[in-house]
Parts: C-alpha cells; structure tokens; sequence
C-alpha cells in the first residue's frame, strides 16, 4: 500500500475492506513522504499481487503507471488522475500489460445500488426520462481557508495537489459514476457552474449541473461542500414512464420504487424476495436483514469483486480504467463549462 498512514481517512477504510472477507494480506507499505514507495515495489516483485494507492491525487498517475509496469495490478484512489489524458494514458497501459485496474467509487458496492441497478435493467421503471442526484456535504463551513488548515483537508484546496477541481473531482465523481452505473445509461453533454464559497477558497467547493444522457434522458445534480448541516448526503432518485426510485445513501439499506397507481414498494437489504430481482445485491449483503451494513463493506464490496478479478484475470464488477476515464472526462467537461459561460460541453 502507497499512503493512508497516520492521520489518513481512506488509507484505514481500504485496510479493513481489504480484511473484510480475508482476501489479501497486507505484505508492505510506504505511507509517508519520507518513504521511497520505489524501494517498495522493487521490495514486493514476486511477494505481492496488488498495490492499493491512498495517497493525494497529484501522485496517482505517477504511483500507478510505476506498478503498472513493475507487472502489478492496481487499486487507485479516485480520480484516477490530474488528467484526461493521464487517465487515458494508464487505460490503455493496464490493456498493454493486461494488469487489473480498478478504482474505488464506492456507492456501486452497496446492494440496494445493485438493486437499483438490476430494477433499471429488468424494466421495471420503463423508459428512463429523469435523473436527479444530490452530494450535499457541510464539511467546508468548519474551515477557513484563508488560516493554516488541518493536514487531512489542505492539500483538497492546493492545485497542486488536488488539481483543477476541489468539489467535482473528489466527490462529483461519485455522483457521476453512480448516475451512469445505475441507469446504464451514459452522460453525453454537461452544463455546469462551479462556485467557491468558503473563505480563502481557490477551488469550487460548490457545483450545480444540468446533464444529457443518451436515450433522451436528462439529469440535474448538485455537489457541494458547503451545504450546511448536511453529513454525507447522496440521494439518487430515478424516474422512468413507470415507475420510479428513491435511494437515500444516509439510509442505505432501503430502496424506494413509486408507482403511478399502485402502491409505494419500499425494498429491504437481503429481505427473502430481493434475490428474484437482483442475485448482486443478495451476494453483496454480508449480514442478517435489519442489521446494518453500510460505508465500509460497501467498499469491501468492490475489493471483492476487483480481487476476484486479480485471482481469474475475468470481468468483475466493479469500476475499472473505463470508469476512471469517464469520470475524467466528466471532470473537464464541468470546468469547460464553468469557466466558458455556462455552456454546454460534450463528456
């Protein structure tokens, strides 16, 4: 592992996914500057299988083209990279080596995801018209920027490190990557006004955006930081010509389908009927119906299914260079947009 020492969020949450189902050990790690992450994939030829990057976005791409031709599969913090092509670039060197990439994009591991995705899928919503999607945060109203900062949210706000996007590229993402996995349906065209509303701010900590998908569906989705008192509120909602959905990630075990004249069907993680609808959601649920499950074993979710792919060298599911270069894409487009006077760009 590269990153996610002390201090670190996402370095502890990839270490318990990787446990949750003893599917790898944990043989080596370099996780702080004063390492040489070099010295450790020279150490770990022959001894390890993957290397898990946890580190800010200005070194994924350097990190990951490294172990990529060193001969080793890799799993990347998103964004993949700084860049389009960057991110093209590791695409098309994971295909030359036939290395497994994978990335991290952690709401399509929860099973009720799946579910969704699966209903969409079978028809049960119909022709998709509208999608709305929501990542509301509050996090930057705690933070001054213009004042020293604490070490696990500066570099989010340093170009130099975290890129040209704060708020898109870190959990617009998500978002993203989720409205596409769920609906099957893929982002063409973006509109987006990207705002900094904390103070001492220099990147967008606040995005609103209008997006065309392929089939003539159309989306609205709003990201932000600065959405006061708000936790970590991902709400996807999904409305076709009959029937529509309602997930609520702060509420992850439940699954709501609205119907024009029958009644609400509200859906329950592992409950006995959900493996007629959905054989993922059922194989992706670990524990009893009414316990819990939640942030992390979703991403142990998408360790399980990246390291299936790491032991048969099949397709698995879970979100892979593809994705790591469509969210790219989605990135520079929204700042295209933004910055150009609110036109449309294509993604």
């Amino acid at each position: 592992m590269v990153g996610g020492g002390k201090g670190s969020f996402i370095g502890p949450i990839h270490r318990m996914a990787i446990r949750m189902d003893d599917l790898a050990d944990l043989v080596d790690g370099c996780y702080s500057h004063a390492d040489d992450w070099r010295a450790m994939l020279e150490r770990c030829r022959g001894k390890a299988d993957f290397i898990s990057i946890c580190t800010p976005n200005d070194s994924h791409y350097e990190i990951a083209k490294a172990a990529l031709e060193y001969g080793f599969d890799v799993m990347c913090e998103k964004p993949l990279s700084m860049s389009l092509a960057e991110a093209t670039e590791l695409e098309r060197l994971a295909r030359r080596k036939r290395r497994v990439l994978g990335i991290p994009f952690t709401y399509s591991g929860y099973p009720m995801v799946k579910l969704a995705r699966d209903l969409i899928a079978r028809g049960e919503l119909g022709k998709i018209d509208k999608v709305v999607l929501e990542y509301q945060q509050g996090s930057f109203r705690k933070i001054d920027f213009s004042k020293p900062l604490d070490k696990r949210n500066a570099w989010k706000m340093n170009p130099k490190k975290s890129g040209p996007s704060c708020v898109v590229a870190d959990i617009g993402v998500h978002g993203f990557h989720l409205i596409e996995h769920v609906t099957g349906l893929q982002v063409k065209e973006v509109i987006a006004d990207l705002s900094s509303f904390a103070p001492g701010n220099r990147l967008d900590d606040d995005a609103s955006m209008l997006l065309r998908l392929s089939g003539g569906a159309k989306a609205s989705f709003v990201v932000s930081k600065v959405a006061t008192g708000e936790e970590n509120g991902v709400r996807l909602r999904v409305y076709g010509d009959k029937a529509s959905l309602f997930w609520n990630q702060e509420e992850n075990n439940y699954l709501s389908v609205k119907y024009p004249f029958e009644p609400e069907r509200i859906y329950k993680r592992k409950a006995p009927y959900i493996g007629e609808v959905s054989e993922a959601s059922v194989a992706l649920s670990r524990i009893p119906a009414g316990h819990h499950e939640g942030f992390i074993e979703a991403f142990a979710n998408i360790y399980r299914e990246f390291c299936a792919a790491v032991r048969d060298r099949r397709a698995h599911d879970f979100p892979g260079p593809r994705e790591g270069v469509r969210t790219m894409r989605f990135v520079e487009a929204a700042l295209r947009s933004s910055s150009n006077g609110n036109r449309w760009e294509k993604v």
